[in-house]
């Protein structure tokens, strides 16, 4: 990249607050399928991760805008606001660019729509936070194909590390629980057979 290193200064501010982005939005993911899975269920654990969920989240929101604001004075690129609002706007790889603006702006209708909760009803907000998934998705595929280092052994390495957690939780969060009646019959069984080996001994 050429041009003037004053201007070069915002490319690598908005590279790096976009890594950090990735970061804690893969946390912000992971401790909501955490709670949605009720993995966790040691008393008073599940009100200190809804405060992190919350904390990563609003974090998270305030660096995607940073991210994308401070490549307005960037020299190279030089884009304008509706380079950085409207997907596939950018001319600069425009696929990888567009689908990282569709992510940041999923990501600000369903980061804050937990403050609207009541508005829109449980049912409702539930219904539009299983898609934040998706916004995950898009961000890692924007990080790989956007960044002039997505690629690189780091930044994959980071990226596998954020997504293992996610997927283990998500595929356990889908999964179909055992039937009651089944798991009840289960542990009756287990239980007979403990006690009958308890009387033979």
């Amino acid at each position: 990249m050429t041009g003037d290193p004053t201007h070069q200064v915002f490319w690598f501010a908005s590279r790096a607050l976009g890594i950090v982005a990735i970061a804690l939005l893969g946390v912000s993911v992971t401790l909501g399928l955490a709670m949605a899975g009720r993995v966790t269920r040691r008393p008073g654990l599940p009100a200190r991760l809804k405060l992190l969920h919350e904390a990563a989240t609003l974090v998270t929101l305030g660096l995607i805008a940073t991210h994308a604001g401070l490549l307005l004075f960037d020299g190279y690129l030089r884009p304008d606001l509706t380079g950085i609002t409207l997907p596939f706007a950018l001319a600069y790889r425009p696929v990888f660019t567009g689908i990282g603006i569709i992510a940041g702006w999923l990501a600000v209708l369903l980061g804050l729509s937990f403050y609207v909760r009541k508005r829109i009803g449980t049912k409702t907000w539930r219904t539009m936070h299983r898609f934040t998934i998706v916004v995950y998705v898009l961000a890692v595929g924007h990080v790989v194909g956007a960044g002039t280092d997505g690629r690189s052994w780091w930044t994959l390495a980071l990226l596998s590390a954020l997504t293992a957690p996610i997927v283990f939780l998500f595929t356990y969060r889908v999964l179909p629980a055992p039937h009651p009646l089944r798991a009840l019959h289960r542990r009756t069984v287990m239980s007979a057979a403990l006690a009958g080996g308890t009387r033979t001994t």
